[in-house]
């Protein structure tokens, strides 16, 4: 399961795209975040997704994203001119092909590799859907049925929401839109395969007597609304408040529903107050990475910063990564002592002792580093946007490639102090109820 928002124009503070959105896996499954460069191909090559090997094309774009450890693609992410797309599991009336095929996140992957705007990003998407279909795994390497896939798509001067079906799939242009796990287009969609309604009308599912209702006819009509009706519904609710900012949008992707807390992992499976944005529900979904963005209007001027926490979001922090830098090894790393991943792993489990006492606590410590990050990240982005004006791209890599190396040190020592603090606490509370 997984929570995405998009917000631009009238919607956000300033006008510009806001992109938000969390990815839900398996809770031991780690999320390294992923930076690769730009490239160019030779005719007639190939490229290796997890699945299955396509066409490449003669050029690829500069991209980063989380990416789960074991397959090729993205669960989220951006590009070099500006796109965001992440993606969430979907389930239609029609079946999930039993052939594999590409999966979301090599969609996610795949769409940022080779569009330059979000309308561009849109169609790799569709046409890949169309021509290969989605099929194989999506839960790990091995043992699962996959599934279908919905997509936020969005750049600095327009976003859209992409839907899918098998191999159709119908899209619209968004103001302000979220998306948890379930086909939300009706019969607003704008652009869609060219099979859609040939498809819905041959399977029985719509009947010609009115405009297409995509969700009426491809929805599972047994969807379990207990799963999404509690986080749409709170997208709902930020999507009609305050105009959004990146931090507002922070906030949301922290939300646990009624109170501060995470949901009590003991209501039954089928109660909505189990779910929540940030997802706490073990072993099945965990919020594992989050990202948030504002997508610049034009590239290349300026650095933008991405917004990235690792894990969940409730114990931890969000901090910046930029494009034009190299990000840190540790950052990409899936396993060890210096994965930023299984760090922030280590201290959302320190705090799911007694999340009441120390998600509020953890807050409270995290506070000064991003206040401190702030101020430094707003004096790397002069220097590089400094850089950029005398046409020096080496040096303005060099300078944000640094400032990120030095927050990332600084947030790993913080977050390894912070876990120690939180198990001796246990420790001694233990101690104490023992006597």
């Amino acid at each position: 399961m997984c929570d995405s928002l998009v917000a631009r124009g009238s919607r956000t503070a300033d006008g510009a795209t806001l992109f938000a959105k969390n990815s839900d896996r398996r809770g031991r499954e780690s999320q390294p975040f992923v930076q690769l460069p730009e490239a160019f191909h030779p005719r007639g090559s190939t490229v290796r997704c997890t699945h299955v090997e396509i066409d490449q094309v003669g050029e690829t774009y500069r991209v980063m994203g989380h990416s789960p450890d074991w397959c090729w693609g993205f669960e989220q992410g951006v590009n070099e001119y500006g796109v965001a797309i992440g993606n969430h599991a979907t389930w239609s009336r029609e079946p999930v092909e039993p052939t594999p095929g590409l999966i979301g996140m090599d969609l996610v992957r795949l769409g940022l590799e080779r569009g330059r705007d979000a309308r561009e990003a849109l169609e790799v998407i569709a046409t890949l859907v169309e021509t290969h279909g989605q099929g194989g795994s999506s839960f790990g390497p091995e043992g699962d049925d996959g599934y279908q896939n919905s997509f936020v798509i969005a750049d600095g001067r327009s976003a859209w929401v992409l839907e899918t079906t098998a191999r159709s799939w119908a899209a619209r242009s968004v103001e302000g839109a979220a998306l948890t796990n379930a086909l939300t287009l009706g019969a607003d969609w704008q652009i869609g395969s060219r099979d859609l309604e040939r498809r819905a009308l041959q399977q029985g599912f719509w009947a010609r007597d009115e405009r297409l209702d995509f969700r009426a006819a491809y929805a599972l009509p047994q969807w379990p609304l207990f799963l999404t009706e509690r986080r749409a519904a709170s997208a709902s609710r930020l999507l009609a408040g305050p105009p959004l900012t990146v931090a507002s949008l922070e906030a949301w992707l922290r939300d646990h529903g009624a109170g501060d807390t995470p949901p009590d992992a003991r209501l039954e499976p089928s109660d909505p107050a189990r779910y929540s944005v940030c997802m706490h529900v073990a072993p099945t979904s965990e919020t594992t990475a989050s990202l948030v963005v504002r997508l610049p209007s034009q590239t290349g001027h300026r650095p933008w910063p991405v917004w990235i926490s690792f894990a969940a979001p409730c114990s931890g922090l969000f901090v910046p990564v930029y494009l034009e830098g190299v990000i840190p090894a540790e950052m990409a790393r899936a396993e060890g002592a210096d994965s930023v991943w299984q760090v922030f792993r280590a201290l959302q489990e320190a705090a799911a002792g007694d999340p009441a006492h120390a998600l509020p606590w953890l807050r409270e410590r995290w506070r000064p580093i991003e206040r401190a990050i702030g101020l430094e990240r707003v004096r790397a982005e002069q220097t590089a946007a400094d850089c950029l004006a005398r046409e020096d791209d080496d040096g303005a890599g060099r300078c944000l490639s640094t400032f990120m190396r030095d927050t990332t040190g600084r947030v790993l020592e913080t977050a390894r102090e912070l876990g120690r603090a939180l198990g001796a606490s246990a420790t001694r509370d233990a101690g104490c109820a023992g006597r």
